[in-house]
Formats: structure tokens, sequence, C-alpha cells
């Protein structure tokens, strides 16, 4: 049978996948951090920022906060540098897509049924990431392209085209989002008035006719000054000659000062609209902000320009004003400056961000420790009246829970202690960790009735019978051990393995690093006689 064809992006080593190990978090209570004072009941201090590889982070989040997330935004770096000298542009942008489809097919999981995942990203990849994305999330939940004026001047340009704008690429995880509607500004009011001075108020004209022809609505109006006016030819009016009718009785249909016009319009009274309005692909400058007011915004926080490309607090100030509520979960896994966090906070939504780099701890934490305290004068402070209170809890990944000896061979890594190793083959097992204080036997579940247990002891015959004879006829159990003396079958309500066997072939241990280094690209396929990439000989 032939194989059903569909429609896709392919690149280079699309195929090839990583097996993630999925990590426990480590929190440090040390560089975790919270308001000296309660500013506001509800303070919220359960927010977390997570030191370590954004993609083992995300795995690592998996298991708990999958279903979860209300918004994702993130600002995926393109800055490969000189990385790619060995390479054609077809293995450039094919490592690119890799990258973000591995990270990219977690986060969808993550998002909760209402939620949304929002991209700022540049013409470099815009349109390869659309695909892509449309992919994963089906192209029926795209939501929009939205143009974002990033630069408020042109500046100079070799080409003559100086671009002044990013993509913010938008997709919901299925047709239960409903985005926010923005709040009627005093701009949008400006275009009422009263010319008529009608007792009703400003109000504003619109088009009675529709550039199509419906027999129905072709008729003729008589004028104030006794002319008989038809619609222009193929078009017609918008309302049927009886709700026409209607409109002239009220006193809705508007001929101008001096009743003359060629057509007439209805008049849309500002006391009858609505005090919200419908979102717009186009955001320019003064809406979402600058990257030039994003460096003003850096060097408030810091003193110096800390960052080449930062966002501005504005821009994540629409996007979750557009997609959530005070107490939804935000997350953002390429956190760089901390800007997400730090408005996040600031609107009073929950956040996780997830960093690698040393500025986690130069620069996020400083920051968010000004927001914390009230001291963060700028930004978006004064638009959402920002008192400061609140905190975060502060987490590393845990090391790979295998590492190899001397010999070559994988064992247990010799960093963890009992509490860490069940807490991650719980995580690995797919069981929730929840050790209980009365039953030792018992590190996790995941169901009411099914447990999990974990030791790196040697169990003997005896040992397992009495297990099993507490766990009983009606609960079941996996023990995970590093050795056993007994026929693993012999327990009706115990499933015996070994550790680490059991767990040998799952994951890709002792891979720390999975963001684009150059020590990480995949090796340029070697010539005879040719000098491989980064000083290998073949």
């Amino acid at each position: 049978m032939a194989t059903k064809q569909k429609l896709e992006l392919t690149w280079i080593g699309k195929e090839n996948r990583p097996k993630l190990e999925p990590r426990i978090l480590l929190e440090d209570p040390a560089l975790s951090y919270h308001a000296k004072r309660r500013v506001a009941s509800g303070d919220l201090f359960d927010n977390r920022l997570i030191f370590g590889d954004n993609l083992l982070a995300l795995k690592a989040l998996e298991g708990e906060f999958s279903g979860k997330v209300k918004c994702v935004f993130i600002d995926p770096p393109y800055n490969t540098g000189s990385a790619f000298t060995h390479y054609d542009d077809g293995v450039e942008h094919s490592i690119w897509l890799s990258l973000m489809r591995d990270r990219l097919e977690i986060i969808r999981r993550l998002l909760s049924d209402d939620g949304s995942l929002w991209i700022t990203i540049d013409d470099n990849e815009a349109h390869y990431l659309k695909v892509l994305c449309d992919e994963i999330f089906g192209r029926a939940n795209f939501l929009a392209n939205i143009v974002w004026q990033s630069k408020d001047t042109p500046g100079n340009n070799s080409s003559g085209i100086a671009q002044t704008h990013n993509h913010v690429l938008a997709w919901r995880r299925s047709d239960l989002f409903s985005p926010n509607r923005l709040a009627r500004t005093s701009n949008q009011d400006q275009y009422y008035s009263n010319p008529d001075g009608d007792q009703r108020g400003p109000w504003l004209g619109t088009p009675l006719t529709r550039a199509e022809h419906r027999d129905r609505d072709y008729y003729p109006l008589t004028s104030p000054d006794g002319r008989y006016v038809f619609p222009p030819k193929g078009s017609s009016w918008r309302r049927p000659p009886a709700m026409m009718k209607q409109l002239e009785g009220e006193g809705r249909i508007w001929w101008g000062k001096s009743n003359d016009a060629a057509f007439p319009k209805e008049k849309k009274f500002l006391t009858e609209v609505k005090q919200d309005v419908v979102n717009q692909t186009w955001w320019p400058y003064e809406f979402g902000g600058s990257t030039r007011n994003a460096s003003v915004e850096m060097k408030t926080i810091f003193g110096h320009k800390a960052f080449d490309t930062p966002k501005p607090e504005k821009l994540i100030l629409r996007v979750l004003a557009l997609t959530s509520k005070p107490g939804d979960l935000v997350l953002d896994s390429f956190a760089g400056s901390g800007t997400t966090g730090a408005v996040a906070h600031k609107m009073g939504r929950r956040w996780i961000m997830v960093e690698l780099g040393e500025h986690c701890h130069t620069h996020i934490i400083p920051r968010l420790k000004k927001v914390i305290d009230g001291d963060d004068p700028g930004g978006v402070t004064k638009a959402v009246d920002w008192k400061g209170g609140g905190g975060f809890r502060y987490y590393r990944l845990a090391p790979s829970l295998l590492e190899k000896d001397k010999w070559g061979n994988w064992v247990i890594n010799h960093d963890y202690n009992a509490a860490m190793l069940a807490e991650a083959l719980c995580k690995l097992e797919g069981f929730s960790y929840a050790p209980s204080d009365a039953v030792y036997w018992q590190h996790g579940h995941s169901t009411e009735r099914d447990f999990v247990y974990v030791t790196t002891a040697s169990l003997t015959h005896e040992q397992l019978q009495q297990i099993s004879d507490e766990v009983g006829p009606d609960r079941s159990l996996l023990v995970l051990c590093t050795a056993f003396r007994a026929r693993a079958d012999a327990y009706p309500n115990l499933t015996v393995k070994k550790i680490p066997r059991q767990v040998l072939s799952r994951c890709e241990w002792g891979h720390d690093d999975y963001s684009l280094q150059v020590e990480n690209l995949p090796r340029e396929p070697s010539k005879p006689g040719q000098q491989l990439l980064f000083g290998e000989e073949a």
C-alpha cells in the first residue's frame, strides 16, 4: 500500500531526534528571592527561574506542567556568527530548524487547550518558522503574523531598504483560545464628532453602500433636497428597505451639512460602541515599543547597554494583555534579559523563565529583585501601577542521572542522594514523586493503587516477599533496585527491575548542552585525506 503523502517542510537531519533525559530540578534557596514585605494579598512567590539548557529544562517541566501554560512568549536567538563557516546555507538552516522543532514540540504539550505561543523573529527565519509551526500546531491554529515596528528611526542600510520591523508569529493550542480585546483609547474616540448638534452626542458617519450588488438592496432613497439616489452601479445599500426606513425615522441618516451629499452615511454614536476593540496585526512603536525603548530600559536597570537586541516591556505587555489574565502561567524558555518574567510579574501573572547564560545571575536575578522590591520605575511599571511584591524560586538542572565509571560502564551519578534518585526515576518512569512519611516503599504513584519504590540496596527474596505482603492484592508496585536475589515474576503484585540496566537505552545520558554551540554542531562528512572539522584527523 502506498504511503499517504502530506505537505511538509523537509530539511537535512529532520528525522534525527534527541532522546532527552527528563532531569529533575534542584532549588537553590540562597538564590531564590521574595519580597521583604507583603504588598498585597495573593502575592505571587511560586514563580520559577531555571538555570540550564532550555531543551532539557522544557523536558524537565513537561511532567508537572503539561496542559497548564496559558501563554508562551519566546525570542529565539539567531546568532550563528562564524559557526557555519564549513557548511552551506542548507545545512545552516537545517540545524536551526531542528533546534526549534525539538523545543516547539514540547512547548505545544505544555500549553493549555486555551493557550497560545508567540514568537518574535526577523526575516532570516520567519518564513521557515511559519511552515514549521504550521506542521506542529496545524495550519488552522495559526493566529496572526503581527508586524511590529521595532525601529522608530529608519537608520542607514547599505541595501537601500531599511528594515524597521520584526515579526511576532502566533499560534493557538486549539480553538478554545479566545483573545482579550483592547480597551478603547482617546485616540480612537477622536474620530467621533457632532456637527449637527445631535442630542445623543458625538457620532461617526459610516458608509451605507457595499461593494456587491444585491437586487433586494438596490432601490432609491429620497434625499432632503428631493433627489432620488441609487447606490453606485455594481453595489447596493447595506440595509434592506424596512431597516433603512427605520434609520431615517430615528434620524440616523446623514446627508451632509447642506443635505446635498452624493451618498448618505449612517450615524454610529460613541455612546453605543463597545468599550473595547479588536486587536490588529500592525503594532507601531507607539503601541508596542521599540528596540531603542528597550535599550533605554536596559541602561536604566543595569547602567549600560547589556544586550544587543532586547525587547521592550511594552511589547510583552501587549502580548500578555491579549492572551492572559492575572494568575495565568506564562513561560519564556529563551529568557535573555528577563523581560518576559519582569513584565509578567508586574501584571500579576505567574511565570517560568529558562536561561543558560551566566547573565541569568549577573542580570536577570538583579533585575527581578528590583521588580520585587518595587525599585524598578521604568518599563510598564506606571502603566500597570506596580508597587512591588511576590518572589521567585531559583532552580538548576540536576546533573545526568548516569555517568561512566573509570572502566566506561554506566553507573548512577555519585552526586545523587537517595531522594534525588527516587525523584529522577519517578520522572523517568512516569510516576508523580510523592514520598510517603508512613510507608517506606511509597516514593511515588501513577494512580491511587499503583506505586514505585526506589532503592540502591540489593534485595533478597525475604525482603521482596515482605514488601509484596504489605502492598497487598489490590495494589501494585514497581521496585527499582541495583540487584535482587529472587525470581522477578515470583510476586504477582510487584514488578522488579534493576537499575541502571532498566533505563540504559531510554535517554542520551551525560548530554548537558543542546544549545547552538560550535562544538555541538553535526560534523561535516569528511572526504578521503581531508582534515575533519575542528582539527580532527580523518
